[in-house]
């Protein structure tokens, strides 16, 4: 009971956190929607005209529902930009726009970070359906095999909370990812002349407040890992 209300002491603030990550993103996006560029670009323009003074061929951008669902596809080469970012010149909407070129960009350069988050896609899929049978397994060989020379449940156990683990290494590789798109998106912006220095503060405040929510999902992530961490080996040292 003392480590479920320390879990919760933890887990609360880290959801309230969220919560309010979420909800300055969504007032800070709405904010600077209103706001239009002097360009006059739209953020399919923007995405576009970056992309072509960069040497990027080959990849498609195409619109998606919802607010905020932007993203870069690698595998299909698409850029798909969210109903409220596809045909705004806003501020807020080239900002939203760049920022998923600036993953064009670390997927055309080879970043590092961008490679490894890439690579630990399937690792992830597969570890999120494979953590709890792994562990499952391995409880079954500790508790009738315990006269085995080598404790092989154990490190079933220990496979398997590794494979729950690789979650929340995803969520810390992203953080850079994230920043770095940012980054890079903002430099871009002014480079190609579709934001001017002074109007660069507002695209800076929509993406530190989207960078928000990535920080945000990676607490709560670290919080439940550790959570399963502590009844897995509970459940081991009860037992022996």
């Amino acid at each position: 009971m003392y480590y479920y209300l320390l879990f919760l002491l933890i887990l609360i603030p880290f959801l309230a956190f969220s919560a309010w990550a979420s909800a300055k993103v969504n007032t800070t996006y709405s904010a600077f929607d209103k706001v239009p560029s002097r360009s006059c670009m739209t953020g399919y323009d923007t995405a576009v005209r970056l992309m072509r003074n960069r040497g990027v061929q080959g990849i498609e951008v195409g619109r998606v529902n919802g607010k905020l669902t932007d993203h870069y596809n690698p595998t299909k080469a698409q850029v798909n930009l969210s109903m409220s970012t596809f045909g705004s010149s806003s501020v807020a909407a080239v900002a939203v726009a760049a920022h998923e070129i600036g993953h064009v960009m670390q997927k055309q350069e080879g970043y590092g970070p961008y490679k490894l988050r890439n690579a630990l896609v399937p690792l992830t899929n597969i570890g999120s359906r494979l953590a709890l049978p792994v562990i499952l397994v391995g409880l079954l060989v500790d508790l009738f095999w315990m006269g085995t020379p080598a404790p092989y449940g154990q490190w079933l156990i220990y496979l398997g909370i590794a494979l729950y683990g690789l979650s929340t290494l995803f969520m810390l590789v992203t953080l850079p990812v994230e920043f770095n798109a940012s980054r890079r998106a903002k430099k871009m912006l002014v480079e190609d002349g579709i934001l001017s220095e002074d109007e660069l503060p507002g695209a800076s405040k929509v993406l530190n407040a989207a960078a928000l929510t990535y920080v945000a999902s990676m607490l709560i992530s670290f919080v439940y890992f550790l959570r399963f961490l502590f009844i897995i080996l509970s459940m081991t040292r009860n037992r022996r």
